[in-house]
């Protein structure tokens, strides 16, 4: 009698179900995913195991939108549905009008707070305008000095693993790229190349792997479990020595800019030096004492520390593992350089990166093939009709699937698999959202100018130096392996980037 009654309830549950969400089994069926769905889970079947397995995953729904004329297909996570998204066309629409963060990012908030990446629509725009000034060219100069300094401590570092075999690329670019965001986001030099720190860069990798397994697994999503399992309580202690720190740091700032005077020499350093870091920026443009709380600025701060750092390092690490298995790409580029330098030692400049323009194709290729944030998702808060006729409804989410709209036959031509990174030198871009590594619409990346010139003056420098070989030797078809994507947040390499070093000279 007690099964009846609870099949009966069952039933009469999922007829209401069925009933209050016709809309968007509506839309379920007009997307008509041919990857197979499971009762209750949906597709989140796809997402169990480690962060290869959630990356492939990705990679699934990707090439399942890009098969179709529409560049669409459909996700249930859990009874929950998401549009995927890897048709430019659509993808700028939805990111222009959907602008609210799909609830599934709330969880990153746990970590970071509600930083501009996360943040609801009321909390991101006002923040926004404060940041965007953060970024002015003016700003991005003074910080040049700073990845040249941190660039040369990097090469100086790899002089004794050149020719001792195979070696991490991440390892040594995310230590740069810590000590270089630290320093123009903080004003602290982290010492992250010299081996001090390492609790930090520990902390900050960790959290964002913990958060990352937490978003693919819809078990994970109710608090109520989540708070309490050992990761919920090793994530807490990862963000109070992060939070800790930079509130210390923040503190110090704002005292130190407490004590300064208006003496004459004090508004002659500031017009050489004003508002020389991002924390700076925000205690200023943001008004001051009366402006931003301790939180607010602590929380800005990790978002620039994570958008900065990881984007940074995993591109070039990328371009690393690529270059090593292009060589002639690899020698384009070292012409390029030597026209820029001949055989002069001397630093790279400002003035100077212009003149990169292979070298900017390469990174910009690399980030199409590559993009280190795969996918962002978006709310769906009215009804918004695609250029294909398709409505999306409230109460569903969109995933832009950005790996497989970098790979839309019908943007990219048939060689949209191969890397060349001619095509950036060639032909203009078919569509303004076919290639978005930095996002796309009003709430795309303020930094992507900021992460563009970091990786642009380490690999400069790398190159001048060295020649990146691959770690394993081609087989019989002088072809390499695919490379084995992990996501964590963002797309990174399950091999860790393995590559060789020569010396040039």
């Amino acid at each position: 009698m007690l099964i009846e009654l609870l099949l009966s309830i069952s039933i009469v549950f999922l007829v209401y179900q069925r009933w209050v969400k016709r809309d968007v089994y509506t839309l379920g069926k007009q997307l008509n995913s041919g990857i197979w769905t499971l009762p209750f889970i949906g597709h989140s079947y796809l997402f169990f195991g480690d962060n290869e397995s959630r990356m492939k995953a990705f990679q699934t729904f990707g090439r399942d939108a890009i098969s179709k004329e529409n560049g669409l297909t459909l996700l249930w996570h859990g009874n929950y549905l998401y549009t995927i998204v890897a048709d430019p066309e659509a993808a700028e629409l939805v990111l222009k009008c959907c602008l609210e963060k799909d609830d599934i990012m709330k969880m990153a908030t746990l970590y970071v707070g509600n930083g501009s990446i996360f943040a609801p629509v009321p909390i991101w725009r006002p923040r926004r305008k404060v940041l965007v000034p953060s970024f002015s060219m003016k700003y991005l100069k003074h910080f040049m000095s700073i990845f040249v300094k941190e660039s040369n401590v990097m090469v100086d570092r790899m002089k004794n693993i050149t020719g001792t075999g195979p070696i991490s690329a991440f390892k040594y670019f995310t230590a740069y790229t810590m000590d270089a965001i630290t320093e123009s986001t903080l004003g602290y030099k982290m010492g992250a190349q010299e081996g001090r720190n390492q609790n930090f860069l520990r902390a900050f990798d960790e959290g964002l792997a913990e958060d990352a397994k937490r978003l693919c697994q819809p078990w994970l999503h109710s608090d109520l479990i989540y708070n309490n399992l050992p990761i919920y309580a090793r994530l807490l202690k990862n963000k109070d020595y992060l939070w800790d720190f930079v509130k210390e740091v923040i503190r110090t700032k704002r005292k130190e800019m407490t004590e300064k005077t208006d003496t004459e020499e004090h508004i002659e350093n500031s017009s050489k030096e004003n508002l020389q870091t991002f924390l700076e920026s925000l205690i200023k443009l943001s008004g001051g004492d009366e402006g931003y709380t301790e939180i607010e600025i602590v929380e800005e701060l990790m978002v620039i520390m994570i958008a900065g750092n990881d984007t940074s390092a995993v591109g070039a690490s990328f371009i690393s593992v690529l270059l090593s298995r292009h060589p002639e790409v690899q020698e384009k580029i070292y012409e390029e350089l030597q026209q820029v330098f001949a055989d002069s030692e001397r630093l790279i400049t400002f003035e100077d990166l212009p003149r990169l323009k292979y070298l900017d194709a390469v990174i910009r290729e690399t980030l199409r093939l590559y993009p280190p944030v795969p996918v962002i998702v978006r709310k769906v808060e009215k009804d918004v009709v695609l250029p294909c006729g398709i409505k999306l409804v409230p109460g569903t989410g969109v995933l832009v699937n950005i790996w497989a709209l970098h790979r839309n036959l019908r943007y990219w031509g048939e060689d949209a698999e191969v890397f060349r990174p001619e095509r950036f030198l060639d032909t203009p871009l078919t569509h303004p959202a076919a290639f978005m590594p930095f996002s796309h619409g009003p709430r795309n990346c303020v930094g992507y100018q900021y992460a563009m010139m970091s990786m642009k003056t380490v690999l400069s420098t790398v190159l001048r130096r060295y020649r990146i070989l691959p770690a394993t030797t081609p087989n019989s078809n002088s072809e390499h392996p695919p490379l084995r994507l992990k996501y964590d947040l963002m797309m990174k390499d399950e091999d860790d980037f393995q590559i060789k070093l020569e010396f040039r000279r």
